[in-house]
């Protein structure tokens, strides 16, 4: 006997436009309020109006919905920027550095709080991010860190073992020091997976406050010499190597 297959699988309608890579989620729901989206030939005021991708007709302000050409970013975050595309506290974001640039919308590979810097990646292409922030096969991600004290050898292996913090096991996939001062000291951190502000939390365990955290490479793709705030496209060669399973 052949095998039956299920009903199709329907998503909210803004869903479906953020997955095509045309503008964010919360843009969508509000293109979907605003009466810019129709449903075979019916304008759609819902956005969690089911629809299935390849079986309805979905028009943007009277066009067919295309997916745009996808784009991979890497941009180096100034401090003080929060990753979103609009904050309601009115603070700068990192969408500021890319001002004037012709690009389609791009959205944060992963993210970085407001008082870090460093490696950021964007794109429209969501498969593809999804691959890249999966704990399980993503790449490592590379921090230098610089901290009050110095740390010694047990502390180290101590990040290592990692904590049980608000619910959530807390550890470094390895931590070395990269050189001392006379009252702090840089580490480099390396992370298999990426918990809302996972370092931050994990050294203040061992009473190690941060006074900087830079990301300076994801996977083999380090930061370079790529100015603050500047970002610059990937290469075919560089999507692949981020995207391809490292576990």
């Amino acid at each position: 006997m052949g095998r039956v297959s299920g009903p199709p699988v329907r998503h909210g309608l803004a869903r479906i436009l953020s997955k095509q890579g045309v503008c964010s989620r919360t843009e969508a729901a509000r293109w979907v309020l605003a009466g810019r989206i129709s449903v075979d030939g019916r304008v759609v005021r819902d956005p969690e109006f089911p629809v299935v991708r390849d079986r309805h007709r979905i028009c943007v302000d009277g066009h067919d919905l295309q997916s745009p050409a996808p784009v991979y970013l890497m941009l180096n975050k100034p401090r003080g920027q929060v990753t979103t595309v609009r904050d309601e506290q009115g603070r700068d974001t990192v969408y500021r550095c890319f001002d004037g640039a012709q690009l389609p919308w791009v959205a944060p590979v992963g993210r970085l709080d407001k008082a870090s810097e460093g490696l950021l990646l964007f794109s429209n292409d969501t498969g593809w991010a999804s691959r890249i922030t999966d704990p399980a096969s993503g790449p490592d991600k590379t921090y230098h860190v610089q901290v009050g004290g110095q740390p010694d050898a047990a502390v180290l292996e101590a990040l290592v073992a990692g904590i049980d913090d608000s619910g959530e096991h807390l550890a470094a996939r390895s931590v070395r020091v990269l050189r001392l001062g006379s009252r702090n000291a840089w580490l480099e951190v390396v992370l298999d997976e990426g918990r809302n502000r996972q370092i931050r939390r994990l050294l203040a365990a061992f009473q190690l406050p941060v006074l900087r955290l830079v990301r300076v490479a994801i996977g083999e793709l380090a930061i370079g010499d790529l100015g603050k705030g500047g970002w610059r496209e990937l290469s075919r060669e560089e999507t692949e190597a981020l995207a391809r399973p490292t576990r």
